[in-house]
């Protein structure tokens, strides 16, 4: 299959922001297209690439046919989405064939097959009969549509099996919807055949096996059609009048409420159902057909963790555990006595989350002499281990505070429970701020010690997930500067009290600062530039969409400044354009894990590059981020720690594995290695894990 991957654009300077994320979403792709990756990651990136659209449709769809019904704000929201829904079908086709023709042969070579009812063995036949007499069919509801029985609340995601019935005794034909479990596996393991290969691994569809036995939910009725079905809701309720609820709290227990009822936006279908069902169900959920995808091979590409997350060792990457850094070498190192020797900088995955920002936490609350402990949370995950740290240094009589943001989105509810848990503690919580999302990653640990009262702060680009900050690439400052802690106090009084201090010292907080001290760095940059010092912007974030953000970028570009920009999701700015974006490139980087970190830098007119300005922090060049989110991020200024950042960034992008570059038209050409290309062939993730690991040589522990 070829990595150019090509789709719609905009035009001119600046594209369309949701076809720039499909076209993100197919990089994603490709890596399960890739054949240099091991095949159950090939599986994996296919069912993350599902998952990817189903989020993009919940919110981006979602917005878009709820402009266009109410035809508020886009008068061309239809026509987009046609456009959108063009692109989706070329997502899907693809995806499709590469797991009919390519994957599912490839997995089939090593054993691991999904099979049909009718190619069950005797005994795998027996078994799927007891599997479903005692496990499903107690918790099946049909759920007929008469007019003594209104057409059921379907829930979002959910995979259905729609049926029309015919009474023999009257001929009358009805409709019945039967939910197909999702507290059950989606693919069931069956039991090895005694007579085939060892080690084989054959899985039966939950959807299939329901099919079958349908007859049994319907006795003495003619199933005339079968079809599965799958539906989307949209997310982000906008509530008419949020200052009606006591609390924001209040306000997002009725947005999950509502949500159960927000307005479909797409009907997903296997082939081979009737017209006639797809006409019911496209009038039943208020659709048109522009609404209805027919899915050429799996209806939900998500039941596929479960294959790429079987254990067979040669079909996947090989395991990274995450080093401890030297510094915190040992579980009783005095994390506090390293902080104040000199700021520490860690980088996730490859340093170990656990030893490092978990261990902070941890010692902060069973430490005697800190007084008090504050944190954001906008994502932890359920088994967060802070939970309990937290708890203990309430309970302790420590001064606890914990901002919790719960309208992060699909972490509302158990965000929620998280903080009524930490409330019922005695932990001071805040429920995010009305209008504002609290997306700052920052930890303040308040320590009596024998010169007085002493801050340590951490300040982060991801959340406090210790499951993501296994996959995903992330940094964090610990720091005891005073200039940064008091700025870091100064933030927590603004999330927890009524501060409007907007003067920072070295931090830039959205939405006070940091658009502005951005812009401004950008120009002075420009500056240095034509006064002919050396100049150079290298910005690493997620997602690139701010609309100043931009035009200043387009200014600087117009007099000549080189630009370099490592943009892993969406990036609106269309490079290399003549008087435009002439100066500009635009790299992402794709692979093993996913790149979060933001980075920026500024070569501010230094004789060496590393002697330039760093910042880290948790804000893409984003409208929502710049002026709808408080976020933070701080300057690295320690030598050593600006010198390990320059070569994170050198290494990304000089990458030849992992990298693709953004072309003038929006397109994206997937960078191939050439003889000589040393450690760009590798990609940067093995480049960072060789540094990492013991031994790992010259640059080992510089990355």
């Amino acid at each position: 299959m070829n990595s150019e991957l090509a789709s719609p654009v905009a035009g001119g300077v600046y594209r369309d922001r949701d076809l720039a994320w499909l076209e993100f979403n197919r990089r994603v792709l490709h890596e399960a297209i890739d054949e240099r990756n091991p095949l159950l990651e090939r599986v994996k990136f296919l069912a993350i690439a599902g998952n990817n659209l189903d989020e993009f449709t919940m919110k981006r769809v979602g917005a878009l046919k709820q402009k266009a019904a109410t035809q508020i704000g886009d008068a061309g929201a239809a026509t987009r989405f046609l456009e959108l829904r063009a692109s989706m079908l070329k997502l899907l086709a693809q995806q499709a064939e590469l797991w009919t023709k390519v994957l599912l042969p490839e997995l089939a070579k090593h054993g691991i097959q999904i099979v049909g009812v009718d190619e069950l063995s005797e005994e795998q036949a027996v078994f799927a009969r007891e599997f479903f007499r005692s496990k499903v069919f107690p918790i099946l509801t049909p759920l007929s549509v008469d007019p003594g029985h209104p057409f059921p609340i379907i829930s979002n995601l959910s995979t259905s099996l729609g049926v029309m019935l015919r009474n023999p005794e009257t001929e009358s034909r009805s409709f019945a919807r039967i939910k197909v479990p999702s507290t059950l596996p989606q693919l069931i393991l069956l039991p090895n055949d005694p007579s085939g290969a060892p080690g084989e691994r054959r899985f039966l569809r939950l959807v299939d096996l329901i099919r079958q036995h349908l007859g049994a939910l319907f006795p003495g009725m003619i199933l005339a059609d079968v079809m599965s079905f799958r539906i989307t809701r949209g997310v982000g309720v906008d509530l008419e009048d949020d200052e009606a609820y006591e609390s924001v709290a209040e306000y997002v227990e009725e947005e999950i409420r509502q949500r159960r009822f927000e307005r479909v936006v797409r009907l997903e279908y296997a082939g081979g159902g009737s017209a006639e069902m797809l006409s019911l169900l496209l009038s039943k959920l208020e659709l048109t057909e522009s609404d209805a995808f027919e899915m050429p091979a799996e209806l939900d590409y998500t039941d596929l963790f479960a294959i790429a997350g079987l254990p067979i060792a040669e079909l996947r990457e090989k395991p990274w555990h995450p080093v401890v850094p030297p510094a915190v070498e040992g579980r009783e190192t005095d994390l506090f006595s390293v902080i104040r020797s000199g700021d520490l900088l860690v980088h996730h995955p490859y340093e170990s989350f656990e030893m490092t920002v978990e261990n902070f936490i941890r010692r902060a609350a069973a430490d005697p002499k800190v007084v008090a402990l504050k944190m954001t949370v906008y994502r932890v995950g359920a088994d967060t281990p802070f939970l309990d740290a937290l708890i203990a240094a309430a309970e302790a009589g420590k001064e606890v505070a914990c901002l919790v943001e719960v309208t992060a989105s699909f972490d509302e509810r158990q965000n929620l429970d998280l903080a009524q848990m930490l409330e019922k503690a005695g932990v001071h919580v805040v429920y995010g701020m009305v209008g504002l999302k609290t997306h700052c990653k920052t930890a303040l640990v308040v320590r009596e010690e024998e010169d007085g009262l002493r801050c340590y702060a951490h300040v982060g680009t991801g959340n406090y997930h210790v499951k993501t900050a296994r996959h995903y690439t992330d940094l964090g400052l610990f720091t005891c500067d005073p200039m940064v802690t008091d700025d870091v106090v100064h933030l927590f009084h603004y999330l927890t009290g009524l501060s409007l201090k907007r003067n920072y010292a070295k931090l830039l907080i959205a939405p006070m600062n940091m658009r502005d001290r951005f812009l401004t760095m950008i120009r002075e940059e420009t500056a240095h530039h034509v006064a002919g010092r050396p100049a150079k912007i290298i910005a690493k974030m997620n997602q690139l969409e701010d609309r100043e953000i931009c035009e200043a970028l387009i200014e600087a570009s117009r007099a000549g400044l080189e630009i370099e920009l490592i943009v892993r999701g969406l990036c609106v700015l269309n490079p290399g354009i003549a008087g435009s974006t002439e100066t500009i490139k635009v790299t992402s980087v794709i692979g093993r894990f996913l790149e979060h970190s933001r980075v920026f830098y500024f070569r501010n007119g230094a004789a060496e590059p590393e002697e330039g300005k760093f910042f880290i922090g948790s804000a893409d060049w984003m409208h929502r981020n710049l002026s709808g989110r408080v976020e933070a991020v701080v300057p690295i200024e320690n030598e050593a720690h600006r010198r390990r950042l320059w070569k994170l960034l050198t290494t990304m992008l000089n990458d030849r594995r992992q990298a693709w570059e953004m072309q003038s038209d929006g397109t994206y050409l997937q960078r191939k290695p050439d003889d000589g290309d040393g450690d760009g062939a590798l990609g940067s993730h093995q480049v960072f894990m060789a540094a990492a690991s013991p031994g790992g040589g010259a640059g080992s522990r510089t990355l």
